[in-house]
């Protein structure tokens, strides 16, 4: 797949079953359809996490536009352009549709419980009931958990350790979230700051234009640190990582690709990975595997990011321990 080839389907597939699809694809040429409904709103947007993507499934064989038609949908952090999205994306017959996000996720399950879907970056897929368990999903879902905030004290920990000073740190939400999802973060959060003896500031952030007020008001509210969390906020990481550094607040995010643009740092798992594994599910899929039997996948290497240019522009000096146990140094 080249990344500008986008391919809009004009008819329907045969209504064959999955796997004898997939088997008829092998034999007689056909091409097997894979929806992608990304989360931001261009593929220049995605470009990082598509090429990704898009090499996880070269690596497996498949050439675009000779044995698979990728179907990518960009609804730019709207609620209703998920939906739309995905109802275009069930309406095309797809073989499989990746969702990945989590918003994208809960609107395919409420449109098809049919067509098979794999996400890729679902923080809590049992408690926003996309599963019926991680070992048994169940449905036709299944895919990757990224334990985002069973993490929440590790990160907090890890920022207390580079920041000693640290006392009040803001927690910055993408307003977008599932409402389930803001509530566990803000909750897993709070009770992580507590033992750490930090006080914790939840702030919404409803848009991109509001990102650099509320890195505002945590810094007039004191907060040196601050967590960032959302798919819309990782989306405007330039934005984000300017704001934090204009305010001087030491910012921890669960991506890596936030760091080089301003945080301080990231902790959690390596999206290209999470990416190549959310391949590898499709695959199993179209080649018989049923997403009842497939169990979700919980990370198994985490990965910390250090950026130093950041440490010395807020006069902070990291650890050698820290330093010493980072994945990644950005100097």
């Amino acid at each position: 797949m080249r990344r500008r080839d986008f391919i809009r389907l004009v008819g329907l597939s045969p209504a064959l079953p999955l796997a004898a699809r997939a088997q008829q694809g092998a034999t007689s040429g056909r091409a097997a359809k894979i929806g992608v409904l990304w989360h931001a709103g261009s593929a220049e947007e995605e470009k990082v996490y598509l090429d990704s993507l898009t090499k996880a499934f070269d690596d497996l064989g498949y050439v675009q536009g000779k044995n698979v038609v990728f179907l990518h949908r960009f609804p730019a952090e709207q609620l209703e352009q998920f939906r739309s999205l995905a109802k275009e994306l069930v309406e095309s017959n797809a073989d499989v549709i990746v969702a990945i996000t989590a918003p994208g996720a809960i609107v395919l399950k409420q449109i098809t419980s049919t067509i098979p879907v794999v996400f890729a970056i679902v923080p809590d897929p049992v408690g926003t009931a996309l599963v019926a368990s991680l070992a048994h999903p169940g449905g036709n879902l299944t895919g990757l958990s990224v334990i985002g905030t069973d993490l929440s004290g590790k990160r907090l920990s890890l920022l207390k350790e580079a920041v000693p000073s640290l006392s009040r740190v803001a927690l910055l939400l993408d307003r977008s979230m599932d409402p389930n999802t803001s509530k566990h973060n803000v909750s897993a959060y709070s009770k992580a700051a507590e033992a750490i003896g930090v006080v914790l500031h939840p702030f919404e952030v409803a848009t991109p234009d509001a990102i650099d007020g509320a890195f505002s008001a945590a810094a007039a509210d004191g907060c040196d640190g601050a967590i960032v969390v959302g798919s819309m906020l990782a989306n405007e990481r330039p934005q984000v990582g300017a704001s934090a550094l204009a305010h001087r607040i030491a910012g921890v995010s669960i991506w890596a690709e936030k760091v080089r643009f301003g945080l301080l740092m990231s902790y959690g798992q390596d999206v290209s990975e999470i990416l190549v594994k959310t391949a590898g599910y499709v695959d199993k899929i179209l080649k018989g595997a049923k997403p009842a039997d497939l169990p979700v996948e919980q990370p198994t290497r985490l990965k910390l990011v250090i950026n130093l240019k950041v440490a010395n522009a807020l006069g902070l000096t990291i650890p050698p321990t820290l330093l010493a146990s980072a994945d990644e140094v950005i100097e």
